[in-house]
């Protein structure tokens, strides 16, 4: 693997969990105005919309052949549709920063997938790494299982957590000719297909009574649709192309440190020591398996 598509990976990867670490304060903001189904249908349809003229702007070539068709089209069920709709429902039921937390589990789902499907080696220097993230995360924000419905919560965000993991070792499976552009925007198409009968069979309980001029709806839409979707979606799915997919969910471990920061900067939440620990162990873990992979 040459040095500059690792390094172009890793700043992909790193961005796109950053972005993400956010999405957990955005989330809990509007959740309570929009459900999370439909909280996740407005989601795709701005996104599909920024992905669409991205497309036309790069003059993107379609390609459509069964096979990799159908993973598209899986991969847009279990990542796109089922994967976000858990983990805006976990992050609804529990807090975000549990969501950051459990959802940090990814990188160990995703070794395992690789393992299975694309037949990646479980080397000392992933099992090493992902001994000293998970450490690293856990020390950063620890684990709050208290409150109403929280370990339905629970449940709900290791679901997410599995569902993503699949989805980005499914979308590595894609043939080359297609492009990061057109992977992404069709598995967010996918999703809009899956949602829409539930949305529209809601809408004058959901949707029907929401005020889209408010700053707070359009302006949450507006970051998880363009930002959280559209951009780190395609930032994220070209970085798991550029390394293998093992290593890729390691950098997944930045959102919670993101979502700690974002804490401190815009909630006047405290960081401690253990921040810096967490964070210290984190990046050793990236740097260690990109160093060693």
């Amino acid at each position: 693997m040459k040095k500059s598509n690792k390094a172009i990976g890793s700043i992909l990867l790193s961005l796109a969990a950053s972005i993400w670490g956010g999405m957990f304060v955005v989330v809990k903001n509007i959740v309570t105005t929009i459900p999370p189904v439909e909280l996740v249908w407005c989601r795709y349809v701005v996104a599909v919309i920024f992905l669409l003229l991205f497309c036309l702007i790069k003059g993107i070539k379609w390609h459509w052949d069964w096979r990799n068709g159908s993973l598209l089209i899986l991969a847009g069920i279990i990542g796109d549709a089922i994967s976000i709709v858990t983990q805006e429902t976990g992050t609804w039921l529990s807090s975000a920063q549990t969501g950051a937390v459990i959802t940090a589990s990814t990188p160990t789902f995703m070794v395992i997938f690789a393992w299975l499907l694309l037949h990646e080696r479980v080397t000392r220097a992933k099992v090493v790494s992902l001994i000293l993230a998970t450490t690293g995360v856990l020390i950063i924000v620890g684990v709050h299982f208290t409150g109403a419905h929280v370990l339905t919560g629970c449940l709900f965000l290791i679901i997410a957590a599995l569902t993503w993991a699949l989805m980005s070792v499914i979308n590595k499976m894609v043939a080359p000719q297609y492009d990061v552009l057109e992977i992404t925007t069709a598995a967010a198409i996918v999703a809009i297909i899956c949602l829409t009968p539930f949305v529209f069979a809601n809408w004058s309980t959901t949707l029907g009574h929401v005020d889209f001029r408010l700053f707070k709806v359009w302006g949450s839409l507006l970051y998880l649709g363009a930002i959280s979707t559209a951009t780190a979606f395609v930032m994220w799915n070209r970085g798991v192309q550029l390394l293998n997919a093992a290593s890729s969910g390691l950098f997944f471990l930045f959102q919670p440190i993101v979502g700690t920061l974002l804490g401190w900067l815009l909630l006047n939440e405290q960081i401690t020591w253990t921040f810096v620990l967490g964070s210290l162990l984190i990046a050793g873990s990236i740097w260690y398996s990109i160093r060693f992979a």
